[in-house]
């Protein structure tokens, strides 16, 4: 069995060092909160307001440092029913077809027109290991959950980067429906 950690990965945000100082001020720099699973990424202590459509907000979304090439707002399937919004499902950092989305934090606001997406379920996994396993970028497999609410995932896309460390990341629906909590292990099938 290739036991792999699950992690819920709930609504975040990615900002350039641009829209970091649209939104908190020139010169600001995110500010570490914890470190997160992923090596050199971490939670911040800045949070944004999401604004949806017909005024719908989700306050204080976390964001997850360091700055990025693009702005990028990852939320859940039922986050985009609430906030009005057709997000796609992709891979993180595609962001062709992503939905506009605006930002506040407290009095400004930033509009982003190709920001919104759910993110699609992916294993994080480091290049020593995917030869190890015979894994290839963007490979897709599934991972089965045991437990009471029991559950495979199929269509899980394979990353791979230097920076990775090798986890089952899926949003909170989806750990959700299977029951489940960061740190349960998966097993992928090939």
């Amino acid at each position: 069995m290739l036991s792999v950690p699950v992690e819920i990965s709930a609504r975040h945000i990615h900002l350039t060092r641009e829209h970091v100082e649209k939104l908190f001020g020139k010169g600001h720099t995110l500010t570490s909160l914890k470190p997160v699973s992923q090596t050199g990424q971490f939670a911040c202590k800045e949070t944004v307001d999401i604004v949806g459509n017909k005024g719908r907000v989700i306050e204080q979304v976390r964001i997850v440092g360091p700055e990025r090439p693009r702005s990028q707002v990852e939320v859940s399937r039922t986050d985009t029913f609430y906030l009005g919004k057709k997000a796609p499902m992709t891979l993180s950092g595609k962001l062709t077809d992503a939905d506009p989305i605006t930002l506040r934090a407290g009095r400004k606001t930033l509009k982003l027109r190709h920001a919104l997406i759910v993110a699609q379920r992916h294993i994080h996994c480091s290049p020593e290991r995917a030869k190890k396993l015979g894994l290839k970028n963007r490979q897709t497999v599934s991972v089965k959950i045991k437990g009471p609410r029991s559950l495979t995932y199929h269509n899980v896309k394979v990353r791979i980067d230097p920076k990775f460390v090798w986890a089952f990341q899926i949003d909170t629906d989806e750990g959700n429906a299977a029951g489940v909590k960061s740190g349960t292990k998966g097993e992928v099938i090939l």
